[in-house]
């Protein structure tokens, strides 16, 4: 079981990125593709999931993406890394619940690196953090499944503006709030995706 590892160094546009993971969904169903690990950034853009609202968008002037990903509405942008998996559940275990666990154990071990405790929810999924005694939000997943094969992946906010987020009811929860990793503890995160690469590829494995 290959996976391919790509980093993407300039922003991607959001369709375009979307484009290739269905792309490559596909070439994995017809066995002619690794699977794939990819880090990259897009320029500012709103995405919504599957279970999204209406009422989660607080200013009506801004333009949303509605994807066929799990979650609700949330933001991408400079300064926030995105990590996309397209990995088969067919040569794993096809367990879903599982799979996010991957994620969200493979998230709070590399943070925990950088001394910054994060934990899961499974009731607000996402990775989340205390920051003077008030639980802040600092990374995003939302996947997609197709024929056991899962794509899209998730987002950790490292020094992006969040003022964005204000336009929105981010992930439709509205009584939590969202952070950045430069806001808890002020260091370089330049080895963070060489971490999160890591801990994906050995979780993975086992």
């Amino acid at each position: 079981m290959n996976i391919e590892i790509k980093k993407s160094i300039k922003p991607i546009n959001y369709l375009d990125a979307l484009n290739l993971l269905e792309e490559r969904v596909d070439k994995i169903n017809k066995k002619r593709a690794d699977e794939l690990i990819w880090i990259l950034e897009h320029p500012s853009t709103f995405t919504s999931g599957v279970n999204f609202q209406e009422e989660d968008i607080i200013d009506k002037s801004i333009e949303v993406i509605k994807t066929s990903r799990g979650g609700k509405i949330t933001w991408h942008g400079p300064g926030q890394l995105i990590c996309y998996t397209v990995i088969n559940l067919n040569n794993r275990k096809k367990d879903i619940r599982n799979f996010l666990n991957i994620i969200e154990n493979s998230i709070i071990n590399s943070l925990k690196t950088f001394g910054i405790k994060s934990y899961s929810d499974k009731k607000n999924i996402g990775i989340w953090t205390k920051l003077n005694n008030k639980e802040k939000k600092i990374g995003a997943i939302g996947i997609k499944v197709k024929k056991w094969i899962t794509y899209h992946g998730f987002s950790i906010n490292i020094n992006n503006s969040i003022s964005n987020f204000n336009k929105i009811v981010p992930c439709g929860i509205k009584n939590k709030g969202i952070t950045t990793l430069n806001k808890i503890k002020k260091q370089s995160y330049k080895r963070l995706s060489e971490e999160l690469i890591s801990n994906l590829v050995s979780n993975l494995k086992n």
